[in-house]
């Protein structure tokens, strides 16, 4: 069944959340949730306009967001985990939204089986929207999107979130050399979304996101996938089909790369923790 018709609903409320978040863009002040993270009520104002237009049209599907109205826990309304359910990050790049820093997103992603079948990731200041569906391409604007299927050069891209301390607080030795070295031009956004969809759109070999969530994997994860890239946990392993059972806000760690460049970013990261 073709999800030309739902992808273009998820893109409108994309664009509707972004308006939401550009009336109140430099005019927010900083709260904090749960783990002490970052939260606007923008935030929040964004994914109740999602939500709501989801429940008009797909009233059957479940939905996991990011926020709720207290910040001490996600929203997760799933009645049946291996159906429809819609993934929802209103705002990724927060702390970049807060200090005026224009690089954001607001992104939306469908699930079946625990596998992502849809993505919209939309850059708000920018106004430039990646989209994918199953089946259908991953696109920006009216272009196609292709990862990069070379191996790793000397001047590859590589996108890393700015977060990569592991659980003890550690930043991985991996990470210390790539910021180190010369070669590889590395790249940090504060948007594990944007990050991931650069390589979606062949911007980038690899992107690398240490601390996300599953609303951070699941919409980018679609446009790299249909892209024909590869999406694995820092270990090698698949993330999807992902068991959305109580799923709580659990760190969803992965690797998002080229065909070319993924066997060597992997390596890199497993043999150097």
């Amino acid at each position: 069944m073709s999800l030309t018709h739902d992808l273009q609903y998820a893109i409108d409320l994309a664009r509707g959340a972004g308006k939401i978040v550009m009336e109140h863009y430099g005019k927010v002040r900083r709260l904090t949730k749960r783990f002490e993270e970052a939260v606007t009520e923008t935030d929040r104002a964004s994914q109740r306009f999602i939500v709501a237009g989801l429940r008009r049209r797909f009233p059957d599907d479940g939905v996991i967001g990011e926020e709720n109205e207290t910040g001490q826990a996600i929203t997760f309304e799933v009645p049946d985990p291996d159906r429809r359910v819609w993934v929802i990050d209103p705002i990724d790049g927060t702390n970049n939204f807060i200090a005026g820093l224009g690089t954001f997103a607001v992104c939306i992603a469908l699930m079946e089986r625990g596998t992502p079948v849809l993505g919209v990731v939309f850059d708000v200041t920018r106004d430039l929207v990646y989209a994918s569906a199953k089946g259908e391409g991953a696109w920006l604007g009216n272009h196609r999107l292709k990862v990069l299927e070379t191996p790793m050069g000397e001047s590859s891209m590589v996108m890393m979130t700015s977060n990569v301390l592991d659980h003890h607080g550690r930043c991985p030795a991996w990470a210390c050399r790539w910021i180190g070295q010369k070669g590889w031009k590395v790249r940090i956004l504060g948007s594990a979304a944007l990050e991931a969809a650069q390589v979606a759109a062949g911007v980038a070999h690899g992107a690398v996101t240490v601390n996300g969530k599953l609303w951070d994997a699941a919409p980018p994860a679609a446009l790299v996938l249909e892209a024909g890239g590869l999406i694995t946990d820092l270990q090698g392993n698949p993330i999807f089909p992902f068991d959305l059972r109580r799923y709580d806000g659990a760190k969803v760690p992965f690797l998002a790369a080229g065909p070319g460049a993924h066997g060597t970013l992997l390596s890199e990261i497993r043999e150097d923790p």
